[in-house]
């Protein structure tokens, strides 16, 4: 068809966590530049399978840039060349006809391979049960009127909390740190009056947790936040570490 593009794949191919991988090379013809990056996964893998081979695993969820769920590294870049867009949201309007396009999953000791470019992000979940909460009684939710809170307080914890979880932070890191994620969840609550309760604990148990994953530690290069779908700031790297500093005096003090 007219318009649209002849591209050439070289996707990573890995079984499971313990095979070795590697790069296989596909081609791909009439890919239209509307499609969705993703989309253009389905067709090959829907050419895969037509020709009895087995179709490429990568994760997806909502398609709508909310769910963190799509991971692929394109081109060195994780989500791809453009700046605040998921892998989902990126089209193939930002590629030209005759590219070759290197697509591989998240590269991070925390993040093992469990297949193809699916990679395990339950440390995610590990830091978050280990201080991303806060105590509430259960019943009918409070008026909103009755919690006054701060516009430049509510504004910050809501871009805080614009963090999906998607992993792109670690990825994007020469050390895979996930400072920006846990600094994120941490500044979300200590922003607000509801996260007061496990204030003085939070920082220290989260970053706990984080270390014990295996992440690396940050040295401040801000690719973290710089290939951020969600763009969050370094900021909340500062705001965590005054957290973690109060944490640990709070601590000691008991």
């Amino acid at each position: 068809m007219e318009g649209n593009m002849r591209l050439s794949l070289k996707v990573w191919r890995q079984s499971n966590t313990d095979a070795a991988g590697g790069f296989e090379d596909y081609k791909l013809d009439n890919v239209s530049p509307d499609m969705s990056f993703l989309e253009m996964f389905d067709v090959l893998n829907e050419q895969l399978i037509e020709e009895g081979k087995e179709p490429v695993a990568f994760d997806h969820d909502c398609r709508e840039g909310i769910c963190g769920m799509c991971s692929m590294y394109i081109n060195g870049r994780p989500h791809g060349p453009l700046r605040g867009v998921t892998t989902c949201q990126l089209h193939m309007r930002s590629f030209k006809d005759g590219d070759t396009i290197v697509v591989e999953p998240w590269r991070a000791q925390a993040f093992p391979v469990i297949k193809d470019l699916v990679v395990d992000r339950d440390a995610f979940d590990r830091v978050i049960s280990a201080g991303g909460f806060i105590s509430v009684n259960t019943g009918n939710a409070q008026d909103a009127n009755s919690l006054p809170i701060a516009k430049e307080a509510a504004d910050d914890a809501f871009a805080a909390a614009a963090c999906i979880g998607c992993g792109a932070c670690v990825a994007a890191c020469k050390n895979a740190s996930a400072m920006l994620f846990v600094s994120a969840k941490i500044s979300q609550l200590a922003l607000l009056p509801q996260g007061q309760a496990e204030r003085s604990i939070r920082a220290e148990k989260m970053v706990a947790q984080m270390d014990a994953e295996g992440f690396g530690a940050c040295t401040n290069t801000g690719a973290c936040s710089a290939e951020c779908p969600k763009e969050i700031s370094l900021e909340n790297i500062a705001r965590m570490n005054r957290e973690y500093i109060g944490a640990k005096f709070s601590s000691s003090a008991v």
